[in-house]
């Protein structure tokens, strides 16, 4: 699994976007499946992308605000935490703060 900021974690979230355009409404929607509920819609492709980016950090923000765990998105996980660990009188850095990595 590999660790990435805030930025890196939302471009891989959008790699999972899917937009459809509705006929009934005359927009596109756009919806990434692997954050519930976190959809989004533009006149065009291009509005509707950049409606998703807001929404997806707003989303993320709201939920590592309230404690919530993000989920794992094509093998990346969203570094929320770096604790120090002392280890042999040395200071390390884990991420995390749930896996500490010692070198």
């Amino acid at each position: 699994m590999k660790y990435v900021g805030f930025k890196e974690y939302v471009k891989e979230i959008l790699k999972m976007a899917e937009y459809r355009r509705d006929p009934e409404l005359g927009c596109v929607v756009a919806i990434t499946s692997v954050l519930p509920g976190c959809m989004t819609q533009g006149d065009n492709f291009e509005e509707a992308r950049e409606n998703l980016i807001d929404a997806i950090e707003l989303w993320l923000t709201v939920g590592l605000t309230e404690g919530q765990e993000m989920p794992v998105v094509n093998g990346v996980k969203l570094v929320t935490a770096v604790k120090k660990v002392k280890q042999d009188g040395a200071l390390r850095f884990g991420i995390d703060s749930i896996i500490p990595i010692y070198s």
